[in-house]
């Protein structure tokens, strides 16, 4: 074999093995916690039902917002957490009213971030598990699919996913705010 062809077939090989390598490594990582919960791959498509909750697209939340009683909005987009406090590394936004429980969709949530998660909730609905909730986050995130699991199995019955969240608010050009993270505890 001429050795030009021999200097790029070690190169080829080496990207080849690696692409393999790394394939094989995802494929062994798990998805899903055996709670059921997405433990990884958080920004990858998701599913188009949920059970216990139900699917609101842009209308059908502007509509449900206009009803009584108004759904309380819960963004669980994430944010980085570090030494016990929520580090600003970009400026986020959400839908005007919400309330931002970030990192509550994880899929494994330690005692100290499921509390802060199921205390925020029963505040903002004066413990009335049938006051509707609204979960989203952006579009392909499982984060707000596992917050929707979340509040359903502590017992709350109107739960609705938004699924395509804050990318589809903002691609029908309706109004965003500054929002900042519920405080942690």
């Amino acid at each position: 074999m001429p050795r030009a062809r021999r200097r790029l077939l070690r190169p080829c090989l080496a990207a080849l093995s690696l692409s393999l390598l790394l394939s094989t490594a995802q494929a062994e990582t798990p998805l899903f916690s055996a709670d059921g919960y997405r433990i990884s791959l958080y920004r990858s498509p998701t599913p188009n039902q949920l059970q216990g909750a139900t699917i609101l697209d842009t209308p059908a939340l502007q509509t449900l917002l206009n009803q009584t009683p108004r759904p309380v909005l819960i963004d669980v987009y994430r944010r980085q957490w570090l030494q016990g406090r929520f580090i600003e590394d970009q400026p986020h936004a959400n839908l005007p009213g919400s309330h931002w429980l970030a990192n509550t969709g994880d899929g494994d949530l330690t005692p100290d971030w499921q509390a802060y998660f199921a205390r925020n909730l029963d505040t903002f609905t004066d413990g009335d598990h049938q006051q509707p909730l609204v979960f989203y986050c952006r579009s392909d995130c499982w984060l707000s699919w596992n917050a929707v699991k979340r509040a359903t199995a502590m017992g709350y019955k109107s739960v609705y996913w938004y699924r395509d969240g804050l990318d589809a608010w903002q691609a029908a050009n309706l109004p965003v705010a500054p929002a900042q993270p519920e405080p942690f505890p």
